[in-house]
């Protein structure tokens, strides 16, 4: 459904941005717009990879004038812009709404009136049951995706909004994997908040075609969610003791606004999630599509998530510590730090 297409990715000079942005040209993309208020990344970005096929857009998404110039002729949008770090959220909490609030309102307003054929927003497992102000502002914006299709007149507009849910990137920029390996090399005592700590797993390859099969899938207003595994945070000290050596270990406790365990679908919304495509589906029982009793016929291969209560990283299948030391040599950390 890519090729051809004119795509913008918001918070593109990231790092979801920018393996979004290769795995596209691989797929034969017409042209990607680059949407990010950091002149230097993209500068940076566009010379590492150098392809004509790229344009580089400075803006914010708190912009809407911008943003509606930006979405001129664009097909497909992935929202990726927002404001992610949780102390410093938890601190300056009205310049995360005016981000990640505001702006994904205005990417909605500014998509619908360019007439954009499907747009996504890249969420979190931190929206669901919000202890931190960061997971609130995320909690809107996927409200505020999900009901955007409530308001789309489909003789006028194309457009279908869509959310994908998923937690920490492993080995990502602001991940634990990259700052442990980096104390352990400074011989400094790895900081673990509580070892009986549980995260998902997932890569940035999984976490793209996740993201390009749930873009492919949807017809709307759906939450996706992808089935992963989960490890214990003393699983991944042990992972990196043997491929590093001995390491030192400090108990610092939990951070204010963080979770003991991750929760991808809470007890509440596995009254209306779905199976399809190896993907978990939350619908929206606000939205036409989902109000027929029949509206499983709309998607091949759906059925209904039983036997679940929740979906959260303490009582989902662990990966073992061999796989997961597999999947740390497969990041190319090790070497770089």
């Amino acid at each position: 459904m890519f090729d051809g297409k004119t795509i913008l990715i918001t918070g593109g000079t990231g790092s979801l941005g920018q393996a979004l942005t290769k795995k596209l040209l691989d797929l034969n993309a017409k042209t990607i717009r680059i949407f990010s208020r950091n002149e230097s990344k993209q500068i940076e970005m566009e010379s590492d990879f150098a392809d004509k096929r790229l344009r580089f857009f400075v803006g914010d998404v708190r912009d809407s004038e911008r943003l509606f110039y930006a979405l001129e002729d664009v097909d497909v949008v992935f929202h990726a812009a927002a404001l992610k770090d949780v102390p410093k959220i938890e601190y300056n909490p009205f310049e995360s709404i005016k981000t990640n609030v505001i702006g994904s309102q205005n990417v909605i307003d500014n998509s619908l009136r360019q007439d954009v054929e499907k747009v996504v927003c890249v969420g979190t497992d931190k929206a669901v049951s919000p202890l931190n102000t960061y997971g609130a502002t995320k909690l809107l914006m996927e409200k505020l995706f999900v009901s955007a299709n409530n308001y789309i007149n489909p003789e006028k507009h194309r457009t279908k909004f869509v959310a994908v849910r998923y937690g920490n990137v492993l080995g990502s920029s602001s991940s634990v994997i990259p700052k442990f390996i980096d104390l352990i090399k400074k011989n400094k005592p790895v900081t673990i908040t509580d070892p009986k700590m549980t995260r998902f797993t997932i890569t940035m390859d999984e976490a793209l075609e996740f993201i390009l099969n749930a873009t492919a899938t949807s017809k709307g207003s759906e939450i996706f969610i992808p089935k992963l595994k989960s490890y214990e945070i003393s699983i991944l000290i042990e992972a990196l003791t043997e491929l590093l050596g001995e390491t030192k270990q400090e108990i610092i406790g939990i951070r204010p606004g963080e979770k003991l365990h991750e929760t991808l679908i809470n007890h509440d919304e596995i009254r209306y999630t779905w199976k399809i495509n190896d993907m978990y589906m939350l619908t929206n029982p606000h939205y036409k599509l989902f109000s027929g009793s029949n509206f499983s016929e709309n998607y091949d291969g759906i059925s209904k998530a039983e036997n679940m209560n929740s979906y959260s990283s303490d009582i989902a299948e662990k990966i073992t510590k061999e796989e997961l030391k597999e999947k740390i040599k497969n990041l190319d950390l090790i070497d770089k730090i």
